[in-house]
């Protein structure tokens, strides 16, 4: 595609003004900070669950072995080995409060309740033409503080104690690592070189203006969001890539719902977002590396060794698996071939962990870098992505929700910072890309038609905010907005999408059944 030279000025121009903005905040961040000092306390005390609002609810892990702290009133889980044997005559309630008192049994009822309306709001979101993940969303919010613990602080407590909170998240961050791993097995690299020119300006058209916005937003929200000790730089960018998300798989599954997988716009839409998974990833573990980091030294060095396993991993690991022989004589996947893509897995996800970025990123690059051929990467998929979406997920959903506390907003200050980053998450997203998708060449329709794709951020953003919230760059409170903001842009690309193009899902029953997980497949992830 020949571009106009508007199109290569504009890039130009963008680039420019993420560079300036980035240098601005880190020219300007100690006068931000002391502004912020002078202005009072730089941060909100965290809003702890089981914190003062709340003292039944305590959805927080509990305090390292090696830490004193003083006992929970909560009852501590004291094995896994279940319920034991009870007298005759004991009631059914008592045989059942006895039972959750023990560890195993516990996360049996937390998981039961989880997937269960996991899948009942996966199926509703469905039914009013939304993608399931909507649904998986909200029902991970209901079972937080929010509302479950809300309307009924005492069963919530029980199916929820703090001290049992830790295998539940340790699930929850497996069934990440493996989706993020198939996702890297969904990036074509392939057709991202046959799209590159288009998908670049447009992807990184997308990411750079809600980046600047998010930049702007966190000048404001720094002296009254900000958690203690945090400096203005991590969280300024921090904030500026979290704004700046595309969820990849939603994307998909709204395309391939839609029929549109195989149109201009759906294979423009499916390389601008893999574009942006894979930037938007790269520049978080820059800012991670920020974040952990005591001094612009350590951060640069952080960010070097990141880069070098990076580059090995495309250029050294990637070449070397296209040539293993991980099929056999029938054309099925070695088991021994898939061992090693399980121990890839965890490896790369060590290496990334142990050079001071996340875990994540390394199951990332493990996904892009497995052998190519169709059957291998179809059989990995088949095995981990079923799995991982309808089990592992709906527990990470679910974690998140115990993390997310829409009743600690206080009034109608915090819903007009959550207007506030709504508004500029959608004008960024949508905006950047339309404007960007139209200078290339395409219709005004189409270009609306991709930004409101390129602005549903789903699971990928909820990723994000985790990771945040985890090394202490978020609030509990900014969180929470956060997650409200994803929760609305996902819900609204659907009905912007049908709005804009006339059309309806085809596929009613989801990416799960049916044909439209395998349109997804013949439009994505053959690894050439």
């Amino acid at each position: 595609m020949r571009f106009p030279s508007r199109s290569i000025l504009l890039y130009a121009l963008s680039l420019l003004a993420f560079v300036g903005a980035i240098a601005w905040v880190l020219a300007y961040a100690d006068a931000i900070e002391a502004r912020a000092r002078r202005s009072g306390s730089p941060a909100e005390e965290r809003l702890a669950p089981g914190g003062p609002a709340s003292p039944a609810l305590a959805p927080v892990p509990a305090p390292p072995a090696s830490v004193s702290s003083t006992p929970s009133p909560a009852p501590p889980i004291p094995s896994a080995s279940g319920p034991q044997p009870r007298a005759p005559g004991v009631g059914l309630l008592a045989n059942i409060r006895d039972a959750l008192s023990h560890s195993f049994p516990l996360l049996l009822a937390q998981l039961s309740v989880v997937v269960g309306l996991a899948g009942a709001c996966g199926l509703l979101a469905r039914r009013l033409g939304q993608p399931a993940v909507v649904g998986e969303m909200a029902a991970g919010i209901a079972l937080g503080p929010s509302l479950l613990g809300h309307l009924f602080p005492g069963f919530s407590q029980a199916l929820f104690p703090a001290a049992s909170l830790g295998p539940l998240n340790l699930l929850s961050q497996v069934g990440v690592l493996l989706f993020l791993f198939t996702m890297g097995m969904e990036i074509d690299l392939g057709s991202l070189r046959r799209h590159a020119r288009q998908a670049l300006f447009v992807s990184h058209s997308g990411i750079v203006a809600p980046f600047l916005f998010g930049l702007g937003v966190a000048l404001y929200l720094y002296s009254g969001f900000a958690p203690p000790q945090i400096h203005f730089p991590a969280f300024a960018l921090f904030l500026g890539i979290a704004m700046s998300i595309t969820a990849f798989p939603v994307l998909a599954r709204i395309l391939s719902e839609r029929n549109l997988l195989s149109t201009p716009l759906g294979q423009t839409a499916m390389a601008s977002a893999a574009v942006d998974d894979v930037t938007a990833w790269i520049l978080l573990a820059l800012v991670i590396a920020v974040a952990k980091s005591a001094s612009p030294f350590t951060a640069a060095a952080v960010a070097a060794a990141a880069a070098l396993f990076t580059l090995a991993m495309l250029f050294l690991v990637r070449p070397a698996a296209r040539r293993l022989p991980v099929l056999d004589r029938e054309g099925r996947p070695k088991r021994g071939a898939v061992l090693a893509a399980l121990i890839a897995i965890f490896l790369s996800s060590l290496g990334t962990e142990a050079i001071g970025i996340h875990a994540l990123f390394g199951a990332f690059l493990a996904g892009v870098a497995m052998p190519p051929q169709p059957a291998f990467r179809t059989f990995l998929r088949e095995r981990l992505e079923y799995p991982a979406s309808l089990f592992l997920l709906p527990v990470f959903f679910a974690s998140t929700g115990l993390r997310t506390r829409v009743d600690g907003l206080s009034g109608a200050a915090d819903w007009g910072v959550f207007a506030l980053l709504l508004t500029l998450a959608v004008a960024g997203k949508l905006g950047g890309v339309s404007l960007a998708a139209r200078a290339t060449g395409s219709a005004w329709r189409d270009a609306f038609a991709l930004g409101a794709l390129m602005n549903t951020r789903g699971l990928m953003e909820l990723i994000v905010l985790n990771v945040g919230l985890d090394l202490g760059i978020l609030s509990p409170r900014l969180f929470t907005l956060m997650v409200l903001v994803a929760l609305a842009t996902t819900a609204m690309t659907g009905p912007l999408l049908g709005r804009i193009l006339g059309t309806r899902a085809e596929n009613p029953r989801g990416p799960y059944q049916g044909q439209g997980v395998e349109k997804v497949r013949a439009g994505v992830g053959s690894g050439s």
